[in-house]
């Protein structure tokens, strides 16, 4: 069965907001709602690459703490980022 995009975005806001971390669900979460609607396929498919790699991992470079990875340092990370500084 395909899964329609309305059902992607949900899975992915509920994915994002239940990581396993807290710091993460809240900042995953709240950019999941506010700005997956805008992405296109690729962006999508960035973010649930990004939520693959594991939340300790997502935190460590959001927070600057390590060095992100060329596959996962994408307009969609960036955009995280940006959206945590705000």
């Amino acid at each position: 069965m395909d899964e329609t995009r309305a059902i992607r975005l949900k899975r992915l806001i509920y994915q994002a907001s239940y990581t396993g971390m807290k710091e993460t669900d809240l900042l995953l979460g709240h950019f999941a709602a506010a700005h997956l609607g805008t992405l296109d396929d690729q962006g999508l498919d960035d973010f649930e690459a990004l939520l693959d790699a594991g939340d300790d991992r997502i935190y460590a470079w959001v927070m600057g703490n390590d060095r992100v990875p060329n596959a996962y340092d994408t307009p969609v990370f960036a955009l995280i980022k940006s959206f945590k500084e705000s």
